[in-house]
């Protein structure tokens, strides 16, 4: 069984026995002092005592005197505190000196130099941080509180405060202990030692000097400056850093961080970048990364947005932006790093090689449209459009510039005749063929220089030497149906559809066109006559269908009389029947009517005859006649004749004054019997004529 200074370590038995010492010196100089303080109150006191008899044998006077005198009572106040300053500063002073205490403060750490060593053992080569108790630069330091047994004639304490990290912040460590690098490394590996706070299991766990891979994030750490120096914001320009370096490094939404690493094995020959390593948190724990095999130099993980805390010494980090594939378009990849090449594209294809995703090669998988995180320092995206494209043998050029190398086409004809020929060329590049076409010729615009421009610009070379210009202008259609067919069949092989070929503008030569055009002039001229004596000759026509057409309004105005008159005629045909029709129907129900009359007045009568006789019923019948139909029994106006000739001047002057008398009686009733004028005439003429009677209604 183990006793107890056993199972101490050594420095704390040292500091055991030099707190042992510091208490036995304390008390040792206490009890000095005690002794010398009683020994000199009882000489004070035996003085006072002497000099209290001396003083009262004296007279009263002068004892009053002796007794009231200033001195001797100043002497004696003052004398005690002499003792107590003494007592106080040896309090003081010998623990700090002989007890050795040192005070750490709360946001303090004691740094540790011992000045010499009683065994006399110095430190090993090579070292400059003591483990086991050796004189200079100790590892353990001193936390907050009292320490004993650090002699100042033996020790040296250096009080430094804490180190804080702030918020957003990291903070670099440089060792000036430890084993040396290996040869393959630059920065010192991370080891156990409590974010190097504890020196000691820096040291003996094989911490290395010189610059390390591990840091400091936000906090606040006891750090043993003598061994570690701490590197930050605040004093990176001192160490030729940036402050920058020493922010918590950030990656923007719409970016990649393409990452480098300054330490680790070398890249194998024939890569360009180092594999992909799994566990090292995004290279922010770089000891795991170099443990796992990391290499140096350009890797293929890249960092995605976000604040990463990384080791400048061990990182370098540049944002680039995400890849962005338009619509309308896809994306190759060409991949420069990955795992070896394994063809998939078939045996059918054997134009060049398509690889999985993750491998060396060209990916049969396209990008579609988007933003993608792409390492674009081991990957190449190449963009193919996947809508249709024009091209243009002539002076234009479209947007995407593919055609921008693209001249109008100069053939030669089966006559001898040289001239330009325009065409356009409308292809479409499948999103699934897209890999096919890249890895067969490496990109569009190859595809367009090396493809198309040949096998096109062949083609009408040779198809002109087949016809005339003629055949071209008037045929065109012809010439052009057939190169499509031709050229639909060529990039059929290449994977790339041929949608359409269209031929354009077709400039044959001037001479061949002046002659063209006159003969088309003097055509078109012939033909403007024939336009012209046609036009007379409808001209003619015109007229006379014009004159036709009045005559014609005439007859159609007599043709419309002629139909009207017939139709009143036909009506009034039909209005006569309808009358006669009418008529008769009206005589044969009047005449039935009669009958019916005559046969009801018939009965009458013959009922009237039986019942008054015939000649009492026929006065009746008279008489009623009479009054129904007011006939007058007595004449209003009575000429008659007396032998002279005054008988119608009578009459007339009698008409004359009957009727101013009705005149001038308007308005009264006629009498039912009025007297009549009578002319007297003699009853016999001259001529032997009966009396005339002259009978003149009244006006009603």
């Amino acid at each position: 069984m183990k006793t107890f200074p056993s199972s101490l370590g050594k420095s704390q038995q040292n500091k055991l026995v030099r707190l042992g010492l510091s208490a036995l010196a304390v008390l040792a100089l206490t009890s000095g002092m005690n002794s010398a303080n009683a020994a000199f109150v009882k000489t004070q006191n035996s003085t006072e005592i002497a000099s209290t008899k001396v003083l009262l044998s004296q007279t009263q006077p002068v004892t009053t005197q002796s007794v009231n005198s200033q001195p001797p009572y100043q002497a004696m106040q003052v004398a005690p505190l002499i003792p107590i300053v003494v007592l106080g500063g040896i309090v003081i002073f010998v623990p700090l000196f002989f007890g050795g205490l040192v005070v750490i403060g709360e946001r303090e750490v004691g740094v540790v130099v011992k000045k010499f060593a009683l065994s006399g053992r110095g430190l090993p080569p090579g070292r400059l941080i003591a483990l086991n108790g050796e004189a200079g630069l100790q590892a353990d330091t001193l936390a907050p509180g009292w320490h004993w047994g650090y002699w100042p004639w033996q020790y040296s304490v250096r009080k430094e405060s804490v180190v804080v990290v702030p918020q957003g912040e990291i903070a670099l460590i440089v060792a000036a202990d430890g084993a040396s690098n290996p040869p393959e490394r630059i920065l010192g590996k991370i080891v156990d030692c409590d974010n190097f706070q504890d020196a000691r299991k820096f040291l003996s766990n094989g911490g290395e000097k010189g610059r390390q891979m591990g840091f400091l994030t936000a906090g606040t750490y006891r750090i043993n400056t003598a061994l570690f120096r701490v590197i930050m914001a605040a004093n990176a320009k001192n160490n030729d850093m940036q402050a920058e370096q020493m922010r918590v490094y950030s990656v923007a939404s719409d970016k990649v961080g393409i990452v480098t690493t300054l330490d680790g094995l070398p890249i194998p020959a024939g890569e360009i970048a180092g594999p992909m390593i799994p566990g090292h948190d995004n290279f922010q724990n770089g000891q795991r990364f170099l443990d796992a095999g990391g290499r140096r130099g350009l890797q293929e993980q890249i960092l995605l947005s976000g604040s990463w805390n990384l080791n400048p010494w061990f990182v370098q980090v540049e944002q680039v932006p995400m890849t962005e594939i338009p619509i309308g378009y896809v994306g190759v990849v060409i991949s420069f790093v990955g795992q070896s090449q394994e063809d998939v594209s078939g045996a059918a294809f054997t134009h060049g090689n398509l690889v999985n995703s993750g491998h060396k090669g060209v990916w049969i998988e396209p990008l579609y449209p988007g933003k993608h995180p792409i390492n674009s320092r081991i990957m190449k995206i190449e963009l193919v459009p996947t809508t249709n494209i024009v091209l243009n043998w002539s002076s234009r050029t479209e947007r995407h510039s593919y055609d921008a190398n693209l001249a109008s086409l100069t053939v030669r004809s089966r006559d001898g005749f040289a001239f330009d020929l325009e065409v356009a060329q409308i292809i479409h590049v499948g999103a699934l063929d897209a890999p096919k076409v890249i890895s067969r010729v490496g990109s569009m615009q190859n595809l367009v220089d090396h493809v198309l421009e040949p096998t096109i610009g062949n083609y009408f070379r040779n198809s002109a030497q087949d016809y005339t210009v003629l055949d071209f202008l008037t045929a065109r259609s012809d010439r052009q149906a057939e190169a499509a067919e031709y050229i639909r069949a060529a990039l059929r092989a290449y994977d790339v559809q041929a949608i359409d070929t269209l031929i354009g503008d077709i400039q044959p030569p001037a001479s061949l066109m002046q002659t063209q055009t006159d003969r088309k002039i003097a055509e078109e001229q012939r033909k403007t006559y024939e336009v012209q004596q046609v036009a007379q000759t409808q001209r003619q026509l015109l007229v006379r269908e014009t004159a036709l057409a009045d005559i014609q309004q005439e007859m159609v105005k007599s043709e419309k009389s002629v139909q009207i008159a017939e139709l009143k005629a036909q009506a009034q045909i039909q209005h006569a029947t309808g009358e006669a029709e009418g008529i008769k129907l009206r005589a044969i129900a009047e005449a039935e009517g009669i009958r019916a009359t005559g046969n009801a007045k018939a009965e009458t009568y013959r009922a009237g005859v039986e019942a008054l006789g015939s000649q009492g019923y026929t006065a009746m019948q008279l008489m009623q006649i009479i009054g129904d139909r007011n006939v007058r029994l007595i004449p209003e106006v009575l000429v008659s004749g007396n032998g002279n000739n005054n008988g119608l001047v009578d009459g007339l002057l009698s008409m004359i004054l009957w009727n101013q008398a009705g005149k001038q009686g308007e308005g009264t009733a006629t009498p039912l019997h009025p007297h009549p004028i009578v002319v007297n005439n003699p009853a016999v003429s001259p001529n032997n004529h009966s009396p005339i009677v002259a009978e003149f209604p009244t006006d009603k």
